[in-house]
């Protein structure tokens, strides 16, 4: 494991939650939206994470495959267009139905605000971990110094 692998992994992860952070934002943001630009109801978007495939520099170097994590990347940021948006009377509304219906979003503020704790914690411990690390890297420097 090289020096600056625990503080790559750490990076990739909160890169990760940060971007579910940034998508969590947008559905929140979009919970009353009745349609987009293309005249459809918002769907919800979730993030899906995973394992970091590529080699690091090392190992390509060496020859050798590490047992050591690589870190997570975001694979893909999908809609959930299976699950009906909430439906609520008001005729009054451009974007009701012959019934007086109008669909709103498939979005749930208390789950998205659930998430969102979730993946600023998980950023948080990521945070920590990092500066663990970091401070293991000066503590060598300071023992290599004497």
């Amino acid at each position: 494991m090289g020096v600056f692998s625990g503080m790559n992994i750490s990076a990739s992860g909160m890169t990760a939650q940060r971007t579910r952070l940034d998508i969590i934002s947008e559905n929140i943001a979009n919970v009353n939206t009745t349609r987009d630009a293309n005249g459809n109801v918002y769907n919800r978007k979730s993030v899906i994470f995973q394992e970091k495939d590529y080699p690091s520099f090392n190992e390509t170097l060496l020859g050798t495959t590490g047992s050591v994590g690589k870190g997570v990347k975001v694979a893909q940021i999908i809609e959930d267009t299976e699950t009906e948006g909430r439906m609520v009377y008001d005729p009054s509304n451009p974007d009701a139905n012959e019934d007086g219906y109008v669909t709103y979003p498939n979005v749930n503020t208390v789950t998205e605000m659930t998430d969102m704790i979730d993946a600023s914690r998980s950023y948080e411990a990521n945070v920590t971990a990092f500066n663990a690390s970091k401070n293991m890297q000066l503590k060598a420097l300071e023992l290599g110094k004497n």
